[in-house]
Parts: C-alpha cells; sequence; structure tokens
C-alpha cells in the first residue's frame, strides 16, 4: 500500500498521525480512503467535486501529483498545505 504523509493542521486532524497506509490506486482513492477512515478530514484536502482544493500540495515519490497520477505499493503521497502570510 502507498504510505501517506501528513503535515500541520490535516495531521491533527487524522488523529494526530503523520503516516497513514491506505489502500489505492490512484491519489483519489487514498486520499478517499483517507477520509473513510478519519472523517475529519472531509473537506479539507479534496472539495465538494472530488478535486484537490487549490491551497493543497500533493506529491509522489517528490513529484507534483493530481488526484488522477496513479500509485503503487510503497510510494510515498505527502500532503502539504500551503502555506501563506505576511510581512509584519
Amino acid at each position: 500500500m502507498p504510505l501517506l504523509r501528513l503535515r500541520g493542521p490535516l495531521k491533527q486532524l487524522a488523529g494526530d498521525r503523520a503516516d497513514h497506509e491506505l489502500a489505492g490506486a490512484t491519489v483519489a482513492e487514498v486520499l478517499g480512503a483517507l477520509e473513510r477512515e478519519h472523517p475529519a478530514v472531509a473537506g479539507w484536502i479534496v472539495d465538494e467535486r472530488g478535486r484537490i482544493r487549490r491551497h493543497i500540495n500533493v506529491f509522489v515519490n517528490g513529484e507534483w501529483a493530481d488526484g488522477e497520477t496513479g500509485v503503487a505499493a510503497g510510494d510515498r503521497v505527502e500532503v502539504i498545505p500551503a502555506i501563506s502570510g505576511g510581512s509584519t
């Protein structure tokens, strides 16, 4: 199974665990499995149309990915929320 790694507040919503082994053949399927296992994550990564939200970056084995990107056993899927802010 692919290993999904969450960071920041997404980690807290998923039982305060960064790493999750989840079944799926695509990024979208793995994210769906995460939402089923941790309902508090629902809506934070994927929008109501099933698309990855604009402020979320997903990488598979270090390469940018979208929901249709294929994954296999041993792949690392990283979900990183964008950081925004300004100067003071």
